[in-house]
């Protein structure tokens, strides 16, 4: 990505967290197609900074199903890969927030969850995953007890 595009993709990010912040997720609480969107925030695996990001989510499991799709590119999405490399996520759902353990889904029980839970609500990651040529991530985010 060129050095342009990376800061318009930066300022954009930063531009719609901010606004969902303020808004408790009315404003950018949802995303194309009508995807529920969170706000996940966990280091940079190399700076070690903290790095918000808006993410589509689904209901799993008592938790949040995250899909590494970035719009079906074909490598996964760095906000991905910072959550493989943290032991915790802090996410904010609407205005609440709160710490989460973050589960990379492997094998039979990735597909399945892709299947029946992403693929069956939004048909397009399909198509995602398709043009990305890669098997996209998905990750299950727990909420830990406080």
């Amino acid at each position: 990505m060129s050095t342009v595009m990376h800061r318009v993709m930066s300022t954009a990010n930063r531009i719609g967290v901010g606004v969902y912040r303020r808004s408790g997720g009315r404003l950018g609480g949802r995303g194309a197609g009508g995807v529920r969107v969170l706000l996940l925030t966990v280091p940079g695996r190399r700076t070690g900074r903290a790095r918000t990001t808006p993410v589509g989510y689904f209901d799993h499991q008592g938790g949040y199903l995250v899909v590494g799709s970035g719009g079906g590119m074909e490598h996964d999405p760095d906000w991905f890969k910072n959550l493989r490399k943290a032991p915790v996520a802090m996410v904010q759902v609407g205005r609440t927030t709160f710490p989460a353990s973050a589960r990379v889904l492997a094998g039979e029980e990735r597909d399945t969850a892709f299947r029946e839970v992403v693929v069956a609500q939004v048909p397009r990651f399909a198509d995602y995953e398709r043009k990305s040529g890669r098997t996209m991530p998905l990750a299950l985010l727990t909420p830990l007890p406080e």
